[in-house]
């Protein structure tokens, strides 16, 4: 978003420094190098922008194909100390108070289209790529947590501790923050993210992904046909996740 009133305090974080993150990312992997093409003869596109549309009807309480599907796939080991477990994707409940009617969703990052994250980053370590994934390059954070607080829908995680049996395709750190990438990996190699693939098998299918600039995809037909609405619309963010039910 584009608000002057803001505009002093993003220059004070830009001149403003931190500590220097510990990492700990898997030997030889850096993840400018997985997100920014999915090879060096096919960059990400303008072209494209993916996409998630979430069924709240479908989507069932005790349910967590998702979580665990995204917890599986990106290594995001469990301590015991909960409250610093990492949190790709949680499950909430909303609640209509006029109605008392209750849904229950999966929530994480939104992939909005003018992120405020990448807006408050001072080093671009938070960016989107150009077919909208919002991703945070862990070779350039510092840890400093800001796109933390910019976050309206709570979505990253810190990582406090030292980081074991992680996957090659999504390196991670202590000291840095990360969040839902949208299995970037996978997509990049025409599949789709664990957590949708996940939904279909062994949840209730409530989840749909594809690219929403193809009026060919099925989240687009999906979307056209079933009334879907934004988080928080009144941010203006145009967020990459939809919710249908809400």
């Amino acid at each position: 978003m584009t608000n002057p009133a803001n505009k002093p305090r993003r220059h004070f974080l830009g001149r403003t420094g931190a500590g220097t993150a510990l990492l700990a990312l898997a030997p030889g992997v850096r993840l400018v190098d997985l997100v920014l093409a999915k090879d060096e003869d096919e960059p990400a596109s303008d072209e494209t922008r993916w996409g998630l549309l979430v069924d709240a009807n479908r989507c069932t309480t005790g349910c967590r194909a998702c979580v665990s599907a995204c917890e599986d796939e990106h290594a995001l080991t469990k301590t015991s100390r909960k409250r610093l477990d990492p949190q790709w994707i949680r499950k909430v409940e909303l609640v209509d108070e006029s109605s008392d009617r209750s849904v229950s969703i999966p929530l994480m990052c939104q992939h909005c289209e003018d992120p405020p994250c990448v807006e408050v980053c001072p080093t671009g370590a938070s960016f989107k790529r150009a077919d909208g994934m919002v991703l945070v390059d862990k070779h350039t954070c510092i840890g400093c947590r800001y796109c933390m607080m910019a976050c309206p829908f709570n979505a990253r995680s810190f990582v406090h501790e030292e980081v074991t049996g992680q996957k090659s395709y999504s390196p991670r750190g202590k000291g840095t923050v990360e969040s839902c990438t949208l299995c970037v990996h996978r997509v990049d190699q025409d599949r789709t993210p664990a957590c949708v693939e996940s939904c279909a098998v062994d949840g209730h299918g409530a989840l749909a992904f594809g690219d929403l600039k193809d009026a060919e995809s099925t989240v687009s037909k999906t979307a056209r046909l079933q009334p879907h609405r934004e988080l928080r619309p009144d941010l203006a963010l145009n967020t990459g996740v939809r919710y249908r039910g809400v």
